[in-house]
């Protein structure tokens, strides 16, 4: 639970042991307490102080000077986690801490209206037959699933989270399903449960006298079954719930559960023997604003991953496409070639054989000479610049649109 001083309390004990040790029993860094020290106008020891007092010369304490217009009176140290975190996590929680140092007043009367909303449509909700507990569930509105006699705390609890959250620049908006936390333009659903423990049913008075009523016209039906009217008379005995669920009045407050790679920051809040959720408001509080600043991360993290990825695939998609373009033209190349080929080897067998038909005249290869001629006509023509434009053109090769029927590959 945070721990609350007074200005003059908390001067005292700036001035009473080193701001190293003082550090480690708040499990914060001596930067953060230095920056509360700022925040609040108490001045400490400046360096060397606490060695010219170990070795028995004159020292002066600064005298505590006024609160600041607008200061707080009162400090909180909200509490630390005592189990391993990563440096993100760890530097997101001293931050907020540092700033949660300046929540004050949350026991006095608050109130927030999405709060009150919430509690005057639970106050018209009837309880579950099984459970006892009353509910509510539906957007503007804070989840939450509690016994009636739990209301009233409920609202305390609700209205002290939301004060200490409002001076962390946390707020409670709506959702579409429910409400939710924003902060730093992230948002967070929560809720707020009771639970309820499990007993053996024990017959109440009522079914008691049910189950004898039962037994009696048991005992007379099987003592006189012809002379029995009730068609619908059931034959078999009663039967009664196995197990009673009655509400504990602990309460669980918890955070919306998300995949964070790497970090996972507190989410649940209960209550305790010790430690109640009204008392609480404050480090749930400094929660949400660790839990918002890890999932700021986690996303910037992730969508500098989906752009590495996406400038990956790019590189590989034009290296493909280069490829796809280079096939392309060299197939197109080649064919031109291979046509230019074909038509100088046509050429020549036009020429050869026409000095041979000089010489005896041969009716069917004239004929061969004849349509080889204009064969060779038409297809020097189809190589030529102007029909040789359209069919580049038609096959799209040879200017901006050569990667047509491009497909890049989903890996």
């Amino acid at each position: 639970m945070p721990r609350t001083f007074t200005r003059e309390q908390f001067h005292d004990l700036v001035w009473s042991k080193p701001l190293t040790h003082l550090a480690k029993e708040f499990a914060l860094s001596d930067v953060a307490l230095h920056k509360i020290c700022k925040k609040h106008g108490i001045p400490n020891p400046p360096l060397g102080w606490w060695a010219k007092k170990a070795a028995g010369k004159a020292v002066k304490q600064t005298p505590l000077p006024k609160t600041r217009d607008g200061g707080a009176d009162r400090i909180t140290i909200a509490s630390g986690e005592l189990r391993a975190e990563s440096e993100l996590i760890a530097e997101a929680r001293e931050k907020a801490r540092v700033l949660a140092s300046t929540i004050e007043g949350i026991d006095k009367p608050f109130s927030n209206p999405i709060v009150d909303r919430t509690i005057a449509k639970l106050r018209k909700e009837k309880p579950a037959p099984i459970t006892g507990l009353v509910a509510v569930a539906q957007s503007g509105l804070i989840k939450v699933e509690v016994a009636p006699d739990s209301v009233e705390r409920l609202q305390l609890i609700l209205n002290r989270i939301a004060a200490a959250a409002a001076v962390m620049d946390i707020r409670i908006i709506k959702t579409e399903r429910s409400t939710a936390f924003e902060c730093d333009g992230e948002t967070i659903g929560f809720s707020i449960t009771e639970t309820t423990k499990r007993e053996k049913h024990a017959l109440t008075e009522k079914e008691k006298a049910e189950e004898l009523t039962h037994q009696k016209k048991r005992e007379r039906y099987w003592s006189k079954p012809r002379s029995w009217g009730d068609d619908n008379f059931d034959i078999f005995p009663l039967r009664f719930p196995e197990w009673d669920y009655v509400p504990t009045g602990q309460l669980s407050f918890e955070l919306e559960q998300f995949y964070l790679s790497g970090s996972s920051p507190r989410r649940s809040y209960r209550d305790a023997k010790v430690q109640r959720l009204e008392k609480m408001a404050v480090d749930i509080a400094v929660g949400i604003k660790v839990l918002t600043a890890a999932r700021r991360d986690d996303r910037l993290r992730r969508e500098d991953d989906a752009r590495r990825r996406e400038e990956e695939r790019l590189r590989r998609e034009i290296v493909m496409r280069r490829k796809h373009i280079e096939e392309r033209r060299s197939e197109a190349l080649d064919t031109l070639l291979k046509e230019v080929a074909d038509l100088d080897r046509l050429r020549r067998l036009v020429s050869s054989l026409r000095s041979e038909l000089d010489t005896g005249q041969l009716g069917r290869v004239a004929g061969l000479i004849s349509f080889a001629e204009e064969t060779l006509s038409r297809r020097q023509d189809a190589l030529s610049a102007g029909p040789l434009e359209q069919r580049l053109a038609s096959d799209r090769l040879f200017s901006d649109d050569d990667d047509y029927g491009f497909r890049p590959s989903s890996f």
